[in-house]
């Protein structure tokens, strides 16, 4: 064991100096190992972070969420879980334990500070589900009302202080005075890490009517419960409660549709977004097999021009497993640099990384972050990985070389005195180069269809501008109004205040804003409708006001927009799109016509004055939208100004709101284009990514390939001065060496197609209207590899061409 440690200890030494003496070979080593293990560090600590770190629950392993769908309905996707069923699933024996919630904003106020804050309303078992212990006070019980509120630890600390006297006292939650009887510890960040206090709600049998959809349920499952056995179980009770509790024809229709899902916890909290990290923790694995391929390269290179070195060694009596170790000591000592250089960038590049990372899931009170992101960084484990993957990159690089060097033939290079060393390790050098070209094709190719992804996304029309809009919330807040009258009053003074602001040129509101907050849907008929007895479909709706259609350019196609009387007399009429016409009176003028919602036989019937353009509501890759809009009034619609000065009119607005409503909140603060800019969040993040790792992917194979070129032409020099001698031409000369080198290239680039045709299949989720298999971009980005191969040849072959024959031929 001694004599072991103190040869490996000797090596080292030995490798240490003889580095020094090629600080070049050293230094791109180096350089080269950085990036690609920096590159790995940073994305593992992310993925660390969101994707692998446990849960700050007990047992989160057997946590899920339990949602819902209906499909051939026209209920939204994701219907979540009625109340009624919710105490349905209380039955179930492999659920221990659940929890129904639902997320909102509100107004808060204490003493002098009022905000819009992100808050949960959630059953008491809510707490005890997740495993919940209370930092100060007390969770909610069965016996609390919602008249108690528990705060969340950052709202502890930044408003009250960290003051655990705090506790017992009362201020305005939810616009309602409510008693704080806890804080939770900083941890517990549920649903997400924008709650700043949660609201118990009881749910029981009597009180339930049916109908309602939105809320969500955590559950944990008892030991030993599996998903697809739950989902069995679950399965048959939503439509036993519609029979028992009948409801609504709608709802009817959606509880027998009605199929549960039932996910992990963590798979619900982070979203889309785990996609996109898993694909770039593979992309930079890529670079890495790529930057280890060029290290391998150059090592061989120079394990060859050391052969008679390591020949006479082990003339003298070193073994082969003697040699094996002083070239290791070598490239384990090159990875331990580039571990180390690799750590710095990851430490520097973590930061950056996380404000670039797209927002999860967007709804509720702007978007919310990506669970656990805020946390991501060099901690123990990501520390673990950076050596394990450089101790990996020393054995990639560096045992295949080490084993070539020190294997049979070392006497015969001794008889040679060095000569005839061209030919040896060509095969392998050549595949080398081609695990590099194929390896950047693929995320070439990758990163190809994500950009087409992206400009077909950008250039997709929402119905709607989206430059130059300025929107915001504000939470009114004055005793004077009470009524409809005086709200709608009050909205258009506030309107005629923000377009007297300079460079304003329109003002409108809607109560449900497209990108942001999306639009409620409901069943609408019409008479046509309701004489046919076909059943209604469903539309998103929303309530406008002033010139929203103006401010946000969606255009009218048919009779006119509302008049402020309309609005503030509650005139039952209604605008509807162009596609919401055609399900409601096909083949015939809307304008005129009447309809109504289906579940609620005792509305009025509201008249169509006017049709306008489709819209996209939630997001870019959702088709256009059937749409009903009211004349509206609301204490907090969205409001939207159409503006040049969209990205910096803030202030002012503030200062508006700070005369006229001084107590009430400025919230959800966007211009048109962050929005859009959010809907292709994961996709942009994702190219970016991509691109730069393909970039960087490329020029490490072309570097990879001009490096081999470049020695095959130093140690063929003799060869080619004797060619030319004998009347070789120069362009003959270049056109060989460019030639060995396109044609390692092109089985590198057929290489790379065909597994690029099984990966990409893996960004399917990611793409908008691309195919994973666009024969247009493998073809182009084949091409460009093969244009990058040439051009990386064509500089050695210049070199060949070059040689002087006489001067070659003199040297021995």
């Amino acid at each position: 064991m001694r004599s072991t440690l103190e040869s490996w200890t000797r090596d080292f030494r030995h490798a240490a100096r003889s580095l020094t003496r090629a600080p070049m070979f050293a230094g791109v080593a180096i350089t080269t190992l950085a990036l690609a293990i920096g590159a790995n560090t940073a994305i593992f600590s992310v993925v660390e972070a969101v994707l692998l770190a446990p849960l700050p629950f007990p047992d989160a392993e057997r946590l899920v969420f339990i949602g819902g769908t209906a499909p051939g309905t026209d209920m939204p996707e994701d219907l979540g879980v009625p109340d009624e069923l919710y105490l349905e699933y209380a039955t179930v024996p492999t659920l221990e334990d659940m929890g129904l919630y639902g997320t909102g904003s509100s107004t808060t106020r204490v003493e002098d500070r009022t905000e819009q804050l992100f808050a949960t309303q959630a059953t008491p078992s809510f707490f005890t589900t997740l495993g919940a212990r209370p930092t100060v006070g007390r969770l909610p019980t069965d016996e609390d009302d919602g008249s108690v509120v528990v705060l969340s630890h950052w709202l502890w600390r930044d408003w009250f202080g960290s003051d655990p006297e705090v506790v017992g006292r009362s201020y305005e939650f939810a616009q309602q005075t409510r008693t704080v009887i806890g804080v939770l510890p900083p941890e517990f960040r549920f649903p997400d890490e924008r709650t700043a206090f949660w609201v118990p709600i009881q749910i029981r049998a009597a009180e339930v009517t049916p109908g309602g959809f939105g809320a969500n349920l955590v559950a944990r499952m008892a030991p030993g419960t599996d998903r697809d056995g739950l989902v069995t179980q679950l399965q048959p009770l939503a439509p036993r409660v519609q029979e028992r509790l009948g409801g609504p024809p709608s709802y009817a229709r959606a509880m027998e549709q009605y199929r549960p899902i039932v996910m992990p916890l963590r798979e619900r909290m982070v979203g889309d977004v785990s996609t996109a990290l898993w694909i770039l923790l593979g992309t930079v694995g890529i670079i890495f097999l790529i930057a280890c391929t060029n290290v391998a390269n150059l090592f061989m290179v120079r394990a060859e021009s050391r052969r008679q070195d390591m020949a006479v060694r082990h003339a003298l009596g070193a073994g082969r497993a003697g040699l094996v170790r002083i070239q290791m000591a070598e490239a384990l000592l090159l990875a331990a640099a580039g571990g180390v250089a690799g750590g710095l960038l990851a430490w520097m590049g973590v930061p950056m990384l996380v404000r670039a990372a797209p927002d999860a899931v967007a709804g509720g009170f702007g978007s919310a972050p990506i669970p656990g992101l805020a946390t991501a960084g060099l901690d123990m484990t990501t520390l673990l990985f950076t050596a394990g993957v450089s101790v990996l990159a020393a054995c990639l690089f560096g045992f295949l070389p080490a084993i070539r060097s020190s294997g049979a033939g070392l006497l015969g290079s001794v008889r040679e005195g060095g000569r005839g060393v061209v030919g040896r390790g060509a095969m392998t050098r050549d595949a080398l180069v081609v695990v590099q070209t194929a390896s950047a094709l693929v995320l070439l190719v990758g990163s190809a269809l994500l950009a087409r992804s992206f400009s077909q996304l950008s250039s997709v029309d929402p119905g709607y501008d989206t430059e130059d809009i300025f929107t915001f919330q504000v939470a009114v807040r004055r005793d004077d109004l009470t009524d409809r009258a005086s709200m709608s009053q009050f909205q258009y003074a506030f309107m005629d205040r923000l377009q007297a602001l300079p460079a304003v040129e329109s003002v409108g509101f809607i109560t449900t804003l497209p990108l942001d907050e999306g639009a409620g849907s409901v069943a609408v008929t019409s008479r046509q409708i309701e004489a046919s007895g076909a059943e209604p479909p469903r539309l998103r709706n929303a309530a406008a006001g002033g010139a929203y259609f103006e401010t946000m350019g969606i255009e009218l196609v048919q009779g006119r927009f509302f008049e402020r009387v309309e609005e503030q007399q509650g005139i039952p009429n209604v605008i509807i799109s162009q596609a919401a016409a055609e399900l409601l009176f096909a083949g015939e003028n809307p304008i005129d016509q009447q309809v109504r919602p289906s579940d609620n036989p005792d509305s009025p019937w509201f008249t169509v004055i006017g049709v306008v353009e489709d819209v996209r509501v939630d997001d870019f890759r959702q088709p256009l939208q059937p749409m009903v809009y009211l004349p509206g009034v609301s204490p907090s619609p969205a409001y939207v100004m159409k503006t040049a000065r969209a990205d910096r009119i803030a202030p002012e607005v503030r200062a508006v709101i700070s005369e006229m409503i001084p107590e009430s909140p400025m919230y959800r603060i966007f211009t048109m284009e962050t929005l859009a800019a959010n809907t292709m969040g994961s996709l942009s993040f994702t190219m970016l990514m991509l691109g730069i790792a393909a970039s960087l992917a490329t020029i490490l194979g072309a570097i990879g390939l001009y490096g081999v070129l470049s020695y095959v032409v130093a140690q063929r020099t003799r060869e080619i001065a004797v060619r030319m001698a004998l009347g070789a031409e120069r362009p003959s000369l270049r056109r060989m060496v460019v030639f060995q080198g396109g044609r390692v290239a092109l089985v590198g680039v057929v290489v790379g197609v065909l597994v690029a045709l099984g990966v990409t299949r893996f960004l399917s989720t990611l793409l908008f209207g691309v195919d994973p298999l666009d024969a247009s971009t493998f073809v182009a980005m084949a091409s460009v590899m093969l244009a990058v191969a040439l051009l990386a040849s064509y500089i050695p072959a210049r070199r060949a061409s070059a040689v002087d024959p006489v001067r070659s031929l003199r040297v021995k």
